[in-house]
């Protein structure tokens, strides 16, 4: 059971992650478009190895945060401070209309796997991102950050990242949106994410007082 609800859990925060339009899931749809379904889905399988790596880095961390709640204090407002920035940040991009420039020259299918590793390995963001729902998770007594939970919730977060992106590559070109491509629309919608975040932040903080 303990392993269920770790892999769910994983899986849950992984898929509202990826939700956004951002470069992955908007790179992973226009390689379906541009190369076919194969290329997409090899693109998308080299992603999820780094978001493995990315994942279990930040529950190690999670788990040492866990044994030390006074630094888990000091950086649940550091945390609190950066997503509002990031916020902030993403916001305003928003204003401004740039196109985004996710499109590679790739032919081959291991080109299309190295190019979304290389991607994942630039987008650290699920690490501060995944270290803070673990902590999150673990202190809510919702997960033991036990070597069999990690593994189980690593595991969960790698296949709710693909589904994500299978889910932009085969419905993109249904939807075909000029406004979901659009790079506004990305940082708007990164920048919601982040406040939401950081008004969750925000609450634990009050309630700790």
């Amino acid at each position: 059971m303990e392993i269920t609800i770790a892999f769910g859990l994983g899986l849950i925060v992984a898929i509202l992650g990826v939700i956004p339009p951002g470069l992955l899931n908007m790179t992973a749809a226009k390689v379906s478009i541009n190369d076919g379904h194969n290329r997409a889905i090899m693109f998308s399988i080299g992603v999820c190895i780094v978001v493995v790596v990315q994942t279990l880095i930040a529950l190690l961390f999670a788990s040492y945060l866990t044994n030390h709640p006074d630094v888990t204090n000091i950086l649940q407002r550091v945390a609190f401070v950066i997503f509002v920035l990031l916020t902030i940040y993403f916001l305003l991009l928003a204003n401004k209309e740039t196109k985004p420039d996710v499109d590679h020259i790739v032919t081959s299918k291991k080109g299309r796997f190295f190019q979304g590793i290389l991607l994942s390995s630039l987008n650290v963001f699920p690490i501060p991102y995944q270290a803070y729902m673990g902590t999150t998770l673990a202190t809510a007594s919702l997960m033991v950050l036990n070597i069999t939970s990690i593994a189980s919730y690593v595991a969960g977060a790698a296949t709710g990242t693909f589904v994500m992106l299978y889910v932009y590559i085969f419905f993109f070109k249904r939807i075909k949106s000029k406004k979901l491509r659009s790079q506004k629309n990305i940082n708007f919608s990164i920048g919601l994410v982040t406040g939401i975040i950081a008004i969750f932040t925000l609450v634990n903080i009050i309630k700790e007082w």
